[in-house]
């Protein structure tokens, strides 16, 4: 039968190879891959807190595609994986790697001289590396984990709560986040950092 994925805006639709290398055969729903993927996300997430990270292991290309992996790693084969095919938003893919670069650069500059407030960094951060769309799927989870991560290893501050919500349901929460990114495309932060806050 296969997988039957239903997509609500923002997210990046998957295409057949990439279907294909779903590790879980007799998957079929949604819901069903929401529920493993989340699992597999707070098994992530207990690894980033365990590993007690440093700014100079986060803010590496290798770091990066790790997460990914550990995030999604049990479910697709190619969690960790940069994609190969341009998706309805993101860069062109085969400028991944330069842009993640110009990104991890910035943010290593923005935290040394301390350009801007923490919590700044962190969503500067996560909205330039979910606007590269570094992979197939799971770049907004990824990208605000990678804040959290920032947050807590590296400027030693609470995570942001994210409204609470993982953003998979098409409701009022979504549509706000969704508005939030909308606005920091043009320029301006200040939705999202409130929208990561409250």
């Amino acid at each position: 039968m296969g997988l039957n994925l239903r997509y609500l805006e923002g997210q990046t639709p998957l295409n057949e190879e990439e279907k294909e290398d779903l590790k879980i055969k007799s998957l079929t729903s949604q819901n069903e891959l929401n529920e493993l993927e989340q699992l597999n996300i707070e098994k992530a997430i207990a690894w980033a807190i365990q590993s007690r990270l440093k700014a100079e292991k986060i803010l590496t290309e290798k770091f990066i595609q790790e997460l990914h992996k550990k995030m999604f790693g049990d479910i697709w084969k190619w969690a960790g994986n940069y994609r190969m095919t341009n998706k309805n938003i993101g860069i062109h893919w085969v400028q991944i790697a330069t842009e993640l670069k110009k990104l991890l650069d910035d943010t290593t500059y923005w935290i040394e001289h301390e350009t801007f407030p923490a919590e700044e960094i962190a969503i500067r951060f996560k909205h330039r590396i979910v606007s590269i769309h570094c992979f197939p799927n799971g770049n907004g989870r990824h990208s605000r984990l990678m804040a959290d991560i920032l947050m807590e290893s590296v400027f030693h501050k609470e995570v942001f709560s994210w409204q609470q919500s993982n953003m998979l349901k098409a409701d009022n929460t979504r549509k706000e986040y969704i508005k939030a990114l909308k606005e920091a495309d043009n320029g301006n932060l200040n939705a999202l950092i409130n929208f990561a806050r409250n």
